[in-house]
């Protein structure tokens, strides 16, 4: 017997509860409510990027401050000049490398969006993930302030159920597509130090124009970084 009292999961491998679940997400987002989808690394909790009241509603859901705020998932790399300002040349690179992905790139935001993420310091952290469900629904909304879909301190939810359990009410509609494919948070780039105009990572300049430093280790590696950014990527912290 079905818990009332419990979420319901729509199963996105049924073509019913899909179409549903993706209408109600779409509707729930717009409301400003809360929507736990599936991504290609982990389940995200989601909110409408644009609405401050659902942004500090995902917050206050995850049990986290104003001083965490929530990366925005964008459908594609098109999207990223909107939302990001004097992106350098190796960011491009990074996102034909690595997008759709696992790799979060902390940019320069662009200052006429009328948005409140948080203390985010004139900054926006970057993705585009590498799910069907997630894409769709991307495509449909716009950018979305995603965060792992779990409790501040808890470990990141790898499927629906424990998305649920650890989230219950606070999120109207949950999206289920099974198991995470990565299982593992996304690697977290800072680009910020950069200069606008970019520099070539073979150039002997790259030592005067600051460094990409990484933020968080996910699913993709230092090497593939290094692969692509070179001698733009600041050495690893020893220790």
């Amino acid at each position: 017997m079905t818990d009332r009292n419990s979420p319901t999961l729509y199963d996105c491998t049924v073509d019913t509860d899909l179409l549903t679940g993706m209408r109600l997400a779409k509707v729930s987002l717009q409301r400003g409510e809360l929507v736990v989808l599936p991504t290609d690394t982990v389940y995200g909790i989601a909110a409408n990027a644009f609405d401050a009241t659902a942004v500090a509603a995902l917050l206050e859901a995850k049990g986290r401050g104003r001083q965490s705020p929530p990366p925005v998932l964008i459908p594609s790399v098109n999207t990223l000049p909107g939302l990001a300002t004097d992106v350098p040349e190796v960011a491009l690179r990074l996102a034909e490398a690595f997008w759709p992905g696992a790799l979060t790139m902390i940019l320069k935001a662009q200052p006429s969006l009328i948005w409140d993420l948080g203390e985010t310091r004139g900054t926006v952290a970057l993705r585009v993930p590498n799910h069907k469900i997630a894409l769709a629904l991307l495509e449909e909304t716009g950018p979305l302030a995603v965060s792992s879909a779990n409790l501040t301190g808890e470990p990141a939810a790898v499927d629906c159920q424990q998305a649920a359990d650890y989230l219950g009410k606070s999120v109207a509609v949950y999206l289920d597509a099974g198991a995470a494919p990565v299982g593992e948070a996304s690697t977290i780039l800072d680009l910020t130090a950069l200069v606008a105009s970019g520099i070539d990572a073979s150039s002997t300049d790259a030592e005067n124009a600051g460094k990409i430093r990484v933020v968080r280790q996910g699913a993709i590696s230092r090497e593939q970084i290094a692969a692509v950014a070179g001698n733009l990527l600041a050495p690893a912290v020893e220790g």
